[in-house]
């Protein structure tokens, strides 16, 4: 069965692009386009997609503000961000709206194909040089005991449960994994947030790829 993607950018000639990509990929098909954000939310409800390809600068309501109403209304479709902005800050906010991906415009062609497959494996994709970037921050920090590792004050059960919420399954499909309750994954994730003092799913994730929980799609 071929991956079903909605491909949203508010420029003709880069969703032409990004069709004529993935045309050649034999286990994915474009099965729609819209150019900004209220389009975008109107055809992943009516379409369902197992992805969305989402622009950031789309006008109307924002790439990242339609994928935090995506994740409210059609939360099976994950999100794979396209964009021009390599910062920190803009990969961050779009994690916490929801997003699965995270691709550079100028990045390879080759990465959108392989987001897409990242992201319905459960995983999340994001670009090879922030990885990097956040690691060795990490450790500059470290080395200058600007950051406290507690990593070690979690358990083995706890440090399953980062690395499987970190890699982008819910908590049910962590449950289903781990033989447990849904509640008990629930208690599982509080724990680890009181632990390393994070505050939502983009803090664990960044702290995740930093400590190298999670593999760096290299």
């Amino acid at each position: 069965m071929k991956i079903r993607v909605l491909v949203v950018d508010d420029h003709g000639i880069v969703r032409d692009g990004i069709r004529l990509l993935l045309q050649c990929e034999p286990d994915i098909e474009v099965i729609g386009e819209a150019s900004d954000g209220d389009s975008a939310v109107k055809k992943t409800v009516e379409l369902q997609p197992d992805v969305v390809v989402m622009d950031l600068g789309i006008p109307g309501m924002n790439g990242i503000e339609a994928t935090r109403q995506l994740q409210k209304l059609c939360p099976s479709a994950k999100v794979v961000t396209l964009t021009v902005h390599d910062g920190d800050d803009y990969f961050f906010r779009s994690l916490n709206a929801g997003a699965a991906g995270y691709v550079l415009k100028g990045a390879a062609s080759a990465e959108i194909p392989l987001a897409i497959r990242a992201v319905c494996r459960g995983e999340i994709y994001f670009p090879p040089s922030l990885g990097k970037r956040l690691v060795t921050e990490y450790l500059r920090r470290l080395r200058f005991g600007e950051e406290k590792d507690t990593y070690e004050s979690l358990t083995t059960r706890e440090r399953e449960v980062l690395r499987l919420i970190a890699e982008g399954f819910t908590n049910q499909d962590i449950a289903t994994k781990l033989t447990l309750s849904v509640s008990t994954i629930q208690t599982y994730r509080s724990r680890i947030m009181e632990k390393l003092n994070l505050r939502s799913r983009a803090d664990l994730i960044k702290y995740a790829i930093r400590r190298g929980v999670i593999q760096l799609n290299l």
